[in-house]
């Protein structure tokens, strides 16, 4: 799963949760597809070594090597968000890093704080939002529908108040 729990005690007791994209495609395998795909892709111009064909072929073949490297490198670079969940005993946290590093903040009241699955009619289905102190925050998003399937109910156990005794 691409999310990880974790719990410390600071000055207080908190839980904190953090999501980020999940990457079906490491760096080592990034390079090796390329590099296949530029091995692949010089295979037709062997018979035209030595002619002026292989020239006019060469730029369009070096152009859809580097389309696809520039597409996969935009990939990584859009994969660098992610999302930091706190609970405390008090508030809760969601702090959203996007992908050019700006981020975005939301606060609010434990009690106050209520997860909403929203099954049909979101960007995506299964979608997931926090909602609390007048706002409405998605989380999860670039999970997948599993993912935040399972999410809910963690998210669920983790958001209910501690029992007394």
């Amino acid at each position: 799963m691409p999310y990880e729990w974790s719990t410390f005690s600071d000055p207080t007791p908190q839980t904190r949760l953090m999501l980020w994209p999940h990457r079906s495609l490491p760096r080592r395998g990034f390079a090796a597809f390329v590099l296949g795909t530029f091995t692949l892709i010089t295979i037709p111009l062997y018979p035209l070594l030595g002619t002026v064909v292989l020239w006019g072929l060469l730029p369009f073949l070096l152009m859809a090597v580097g389309g696809i490297w520039w597409a996969l490198e935009k990939s990584y670079r859009d994969a660098r968000m992610h999302e930091e969940l706190t609970i405390g005993d008090t508030d809760v946290h969601l702090v959203r890093t996007n992908p050019r590093g700006d981020q975005q903040k939301w606060t609010c009241n434990r009690y106050w704080a209520r997860l909403l699955m929203h099954p049909k009619g979101g960007p995506v289905d299964h979608y997931l939002t926090l909602k609390g102190s007048d706002r409405e925050v998605e989380i999860g998003a670039f999970l997948s529908e599993d993912e935040r399937k399972v999410l809910y109910g963690e998210l669920t156990d983790a958001l209910r108040p501690a029992q007394v005794s």
